[in-house]
C-alpha cells in the first residue's frame, strides 16, 4: 500500500525537507523582503508607497494563487513534479535581480524600478502557485503525529538561518560599494535556494490512488461552494482566521510605538527584534510537538491568546521594559501562526479535497490579510497607537473563543496518516 511505504520513507522525507526549508531560509535571509528589497527599490525611488507595496506583493502572491490551483491539485496522484516545477518560479528571479542590480547604472531607474517589481511580483506569484501542492505533498508524506513537528522544525531552522544571513547582507551593503553588494546578496540568495531545491527534489512520495468519480471530473467552483455551505465547523475555521489577522496586526505596529512612546534607541530596537526572532525560532518545534500531542487547534487557541497578552501589554506598558515580554509573546503567538495553522488546516478534508480546503482556507483570508495593516495603520493615525492595540486584544480573544468553544477537530486525533481519498463532495448533495 502507498501509504507504507510512505512510512517507510517519513525519515529521511522529514530530513531532506527540513534541509529544503533551511537552506531556503539561509538564502532568503539576504533579500529580506523587510530590508534589503526595500532598501534596494529605495535605491532607485523615494515612493514611500511602491516601498510598502512589497509587503502587499507577497501577501497577495502567497495567498491568492492557492485556490486558484486548488482543482488541478486535487486531480494528481503525485504533487511532486508540480512542486518542482512551481517553485522554480520562486526562486530564479533572484537571479534576475543580481542582474538586474549590475545593470542599474545602465539601464536606469526608469527601467530598473519596474523590472524590480516585475520580478519581485514573480517570485511572490511563485511562492503562492507552490504553495497548495507542497502543503499537500506535506501532508501526503508526513504522518499525521508529527506534522506539526516538521512544521515548527523547519520554521525554526529556516528562521535561525536567515536571522543569520540577514547579519552577513547587512555587512556587505555597508562594506560593498553599490550596487554590487545588492548583486552578491542576491546571487547568495539564488545559490542557497539551488542547493534547497536539490534537497526538495530528494522528497520521496508514491502515486496515491484517486477516487474514479475524479479522476474524469471537473471540480468547478460549485464544488468549492459546496464545501463552504456543507461544512459549518470549516466556516467557523475560516472566520477565525480571518479574525486573527486583525489580532497580529499589532506585531507591525510594535517599533515604531516604541520609538515614540519611549524614544527608544536603535540598538534597543535590534535586541528587541533578535528577542522576537529567537522566541519565534524556539517556540516553532516546541508548539509542533505540542500541537501533535495535544491538538493543534488548542495550539492555535493558545497562539491567539498569547498574541492578545502581548498587544494588551504593549497597550498598557508605562516604560519600555514591558515590550521585552510584549515581543517575547508575539515571537511565540508568530509560529502558532504560522506553523500551527498549516497543520491545522492540513486536517479538513479527506484524499482529493484536501487542495481545496487548503486553497479555501489561504485565499479567502488574503483580503483580510492585506487591509489589517491598512486599518491598522488608520486607527493609529486617527486616534493613536492604543487604538490598534485594543482592536488587536478584541480580535485574539474572539479568535482564540473561536478556536477553543465553536471550531472542532475534523478528524479523531489518531495517529495515523492522512485518509485515504474519499469521494468528493457534490454540489448537489
Amino acid at each position: 500500500m502507498w501509504h507504507q511505504e510512505i512510512r517507510r520513507h517519513t525519515r529521511f522525507n522529514f530530513t531532506v525537507n527540513v534541509l529544503d526549508g533551511a537552506f531556503f531560509g539561509l538564502g532568503l535571509g539576504f533579500a529580506s523582503t523587510v530590508t534589503i528589497i526595500p532598501l534596494f527599490i529605495n535605491s532607485l525611488t523615494d515612493s514611500k508607497l511602491l516601498i510598502g507595496l512589497i509587503a502587499s506583493l507577497h501577501t497577495i502572491g502567497w495567498h491568492l494563487p492557492q485556490l486558484l490551483t486548488a482543482e488541478r491539485v486535487s486531480q494528481m496522484r503525485r504533487y511532486k513534479p508540480m512542486v518542482m516545477w512551481m517553485t522554480l518560479h520562486e526562486r530564479w528571479p533572484f537571479l534576475g535581480l543580481a542582474l538586474l542590480a549590475l545593470l542599474v547604472p545602465t539601464l536606469g531607474a526608469e527601467w530598473s524600478l519596474p523590472l524590480a517589481f516585475l520580478l519581485i511580483a514573480w517570485h511572490s506569484l511563485g511562492g503562492g502557485l507552490t504553495a497548495n501542492p507542497w502543503q499537500s505533498m506535506i501532508g501526503k508524506i508526513m504522518p499525521a503525529e508529527r506534522i506539526g513537528t516538521f512544521f515548527g522544525t523547519q520554521s525554526a531552522a529556516a528562521n535561525l538561518l536567515a536571522s543569520g544571513s540577514a547579519i552577513v547582507a547587512g555587512f556587505l551593503l555597508y562594506a560593498v560599494p553599490s550596487p554590487y553588494n545588492f548583486a552578491i546578496c542576491f546571487l547568495l540568495t539564488g545559490g542557497f535556494m539551488a542547493i534547497s531545491y536539490i534537497f526538495l527534489a530528494l522528497t520521496r512520495e508514491p502515486e496515491h490512488p484517486l477516487p474514479a468519480a475524479s479522476e474524469h471530473q471537473q471540480i468547478g467552483w460549485r464544488r468549492l461552494l459546496a464545501i463552504l455551505r456543507q461544512d459549518k465547523n470549516f466556516r467557523w475555521y475560516i472566520l477565525a482566521r480571518m479574525l486573527s489577522q486583525g489580532a497580529w496586526v499589532a506585531i507591525s505596529f510594535y517599533t515604531v510605538y516604541a520609538v515614540r512612546q519611549f524614544d527608544m534607541t536603535a540598538e534597543t530596537a535590534g535586541f528587541l527584534t533578535g528577542l522576537l526572532m529567537l522566541a519565534q525560532a524556539f517556540a516553532n518545534p516546541v508548539l509542533g510537538w505540542i500541537g501533535d500531542h495535544w491538538g493543534h487547534r488548542t495550539v492555535y487557541a493558545g497562539g491567539a491568546l498569547m498574541m492578545t497578552a502581548s498587544a494588551a501589554l504593549a497597550w498598557f506598558a508605562p516604560e519600555i521594559g514591558w515590550l521585552y515580554a510584549a515581543f517575547a509573546l508575539a515571537g511565540f503567538s508568530n509560529a502558532a501562526v504560522w506553523s500551527i495553522a498549516m497543520s491545522f488546516t492540513l486536517e479538513f478534508g479527506t484524499g482529493s479535497e484536501k487542495p481545496l480546503y487548503i486553497g479555501l482556507a489561504n485565499t479567502l483570508i488574503a483580503p483580510f490579510t492585506l487591509l489589517a495593516p491598512i486599518i491598522g495603520g488608520g486607527l493609529a493615525d486617527a486616534f493613536g497607537f492604543h487604538s490598534t492595540f485594543a482592536v488587536a486584544v478584541i480580535c485574539g480573544l474572539a479568535t482564540a473563543v473561536l478556536l477553543q468553544f465553536v471550531v472542532r477537530d475534523p478528524q479523531p486525533r489518531t495517529k495515523t496518516l492522512v485518509a485515504p481519498p474519499a469521494a468528493p463532495v457534490s454540489a448537489g448533495n
